[in-house]
């Protein structure tokens, strides 16, 4: 048996808890005691609310940031989407579902939901990947930053122990199967929601200092596009520069 919890620093931290045995990975429960939670539609989700007596009152030296964190009824707005095991019995419990405060729209009007998408690219380019970002709002498609995993892409194109980040990263061969991993992905997508067109291997790290990675070590996506303007441009100028690996290239 284990125990399930969601929160924030933010919710101090403990708001959502599963302690009872479920069949269902991943049941987060319900509210602790004193924990108001509230699920408003959002984008074909339910986004979380929270509100009680744990909820920090607000950042900092930072009027606006509170108040864009709490909406008209004071309830905290802690970014994450939730959806019920089974939604004729809510006493059963909650599902994360993604975060809310990642998911944006592309031009055509399409909600893209980062939390799946960011897992199910990780996963398909396993074990070369460590993490990655994806944007960007009003664009027409879906490109990435990827942070690759240094050491198996080092193995991958045969680079010596003495080649820079950026040397792996551009290798013949690391770029080759990128290549070829970011078609077969494409192939797979049944949609412009979940289909990565391009993308750009980082040679540096997400930084925490400029607020790209958290002190728990989750990426923060806003963050790293906010710092990373110009490579996103990048990702998306025509025509495409030798940086940026995409399904049809032409350069």
């Amino acid at each position: 048996m284990f125990i399930s919890i969601l929160g924030s620093t933010e919710t101090a931290p403990a708001a959502i808890a599963c302690s009872w045995e479920s069949p269902h990975a991943g049941n987060i429960g319900l509210p602790l005691p004193g924990v108001e939670l509230k699920l408003v539609p959002h984008s074909g989700k339910l986004e979380a609310r929270l509100r009680g007596p744990h909820i920090t009152p607000g950042y900092w030296r930072q009027d606006q940031l509170t108040r864009d964190a709490f909406d008209e009824e004071g309830f905290y707005k802690i970014g994450d989407a939730l959806k019920f095991v089974d939604p004729s019995d809510p006493g059963k419990g909650l599902l994360f579902d993604g975060r809310i405060a990642e998911d944006f729209k592309l031009s055509t009007g399409t909600w893209v939901s980062v939390g799946p998408l960011r897992a199910r690219f990780i996963d398909h380019f396993a074990p070369y990947v460590r993490d990655a970002v994806f944007g960007d709002a009003d664009r027409a498609f879906i490109a990435a930053l990827v942070f690759p995993d240094l050491e198996a892409c080092r193995k991958l194109g045969g680079s010596g122990a003495d080649a820079t980040a950026s040397d792996i990263i551009n290798a013949p061969g690391v770029r080759q199967k990128f290549s070829e991993l970011l078609r077969k992905l494409a192939a797979l997508s049944q949609g412009s929601s979940t289909r990565v067109e391009r993308a750009i291997l980082m040679a540096d790290l997400p930084s925490m200092d400029k607020g790209e990675m958290t002190d728990k070590g989750s990426i923060n996506q806003r963050a790293v596009l906010r710092n990373r303007a110009a490579l996103v441009d990048e990702l998306y100028g025509e025509p495409l520069s030798s940086q940026v690996i995409a399904v049809g290239e032409k350069r």
